[in-house]
């Protein structure tokens, strides 16, 4: 199962996160987010046995293989309006033989997971509504909605120890993901609120 920790922007909160089982860390590249690292600094920050996601908005595909090579990024996670035709097929000469998608949407009441069934990315991240910011704003959503899905799916959105057993036993994800609530400051995170989501995730999964 993936345990994402997003939202990384240095090297103590990586180790912290992956040495507590993170299996996935993200990188923020969308430059309007206060957790936004340049491609350049997350190439600089080791990840030793965990996934490299980059979270994009809207950015053309050239520039996420660009990025994707320079920072040997194993998962671009799109965020915004992107279709399946404007996805990243390749972090081309020098990067990873294939670049994985991992498309977001935001689930609210009504959400139409049908809407969703032709897309090839290979999982959905789920998060709360987010009004008009793209990333979502640490809100939840109804975990049991998301077992209508076909796809591969990660729960993102308000996660943090108190709740991520809830959102596993309901939802029955391939991934979690936490970032805001498990944070000091945006793009710094509190490394006893993040030890403890890690490890309530993996007593979940009797992990």
């Amino acid at each position: 199962m993936i345990l994402k920790v997003c939202g990384i922007t240095n090297q103590p909160d990586a180790d912290a996160a992956i040495a507590a089982g993170a299996t996935a860390i993200g990188f923020n590249f969308y430059p309007k987010s206060p957790r936004y690292i340049a491609p350049e600094s997350a190439a600089r920050i080791a990840t030793p046995g965990a996934l490299r996601v980059g979270v994009f908005v809207n950015e053309p595909a050239p520039r996420i293989v660009e990025i994707a090579a320079l920072a040997s990024l194993d998962v671009a996670q799109l965020h915004g309006d992107e279709t399946p035709a404007q996805y990243p097929r390749s972090a081309g000469p020098g990067g990873p033989a294939a670049l994985a998608v991992w498309k977001a949407a935001r689930v609210s009441p009504d959400f139409d997971f049908s809407q969703l069934d032709d897309c090839p990315a290979e999982a959905l991240l789920l998060d709360g509504p987010a009004a008009e910011l793209y990333g979502g704003a640490g809100r939840s959503f109804d975990w049991a909605l998301a077992r209508g899905a076909r796809h591969r799916i990660i729960v993102a959105g308000g996660l943090d120890a108190s709740n991520v057993a809830r959102a596993i036993s309901l939802a029955q994800p391939w991934g979690v993901d936490s970032c805001s609530r498990i944070e000091s400051s945006p793009g710094k995170k509190d490394h006893p609120k993040m030890i403890d989501f890690l490890q309530a995730a993996r007593a979940a999964l009797g992990a």
